[in-house]
């Protein structure tokens, strides 16, 4: 069964004061929904272990951007600690992206890509896409698509070309003016 996710995190309990704005840009370097979660206040911080390095991602002041691409199967957060620093990107490849409610969303997949700060390349939840598939929750047209966009956006961070991270910080800067 594939997760729906909204880009405002309603449902998500962690916050309990936010900030959010969302934004249709149709420019040459992006076209679809941007979206910025200012998390103002948190009940506590949240942080994630790869291999031997803890990294936090959600703790008061940090704010989460995310790219809603039209016509691709990924959506990509930049997560920024209190001071504006990037501390990660993390890209779910996903079956769908739409709007529902003025409110875009993505259907997940399952894989999804981690590049830290430090620019290591992290792949991650292939036993749960496995699952899905032997579960019969997705099919196998859907896990061939979540392997094939996997390996293209990870040869193409390898290569420098996934330049949609070079956007980050402009179309944060843009959404910080239409925070609520």
């Amino acid at each position: 069964m594939l997760k729906r996710r909204y880009g405002d995190r309603s449902d998500w309990k962690r916050i309990s004061k936010r900030g959010y704005a969302q934004y249709y840009l149709e420019t040459e370097e992006f076209t679809g929904y941007i979206t910025l979660l200012h998390l103002v206040q948190v009940t506590e911080p949240l942080w994630v272990k790869y291999d031997e390095k803890s990294v936090c991602i959600v703790d008061d002041g940090y704010m989460w951007l995310q790219h809603f691409p039209t016509g691709k199967n990924y959506s990509v957060t930049t997560m920024f600690d209190v001071n504006g620093k990037v501390i990660q990107w993390y890209i779910d490849i996903c079956n769908e992206i739409g709007i529902e409610h003025n409110v875009p969303w993505w259907d997940d997949l399952f894989l999804d890509i981690i590049i830290l700060s430090t620019g290591e390349i992290i792949q991650q939840d292939e036993v749960e896409l496995e699952e899905a598939l032997l579960k019969g929750w997705i099919d196998r047209s859907m896990y061939n698509l979540a392997w094939t966009q996997a390996n293209q956006i990870t040869t193409s961070i390898r290569e420098g070309k996934f330049n949609l991270l070079n956007y980050s910080k402009v179309h944060k800067e843009l959404l910080m003016t239409l925070l609520n």
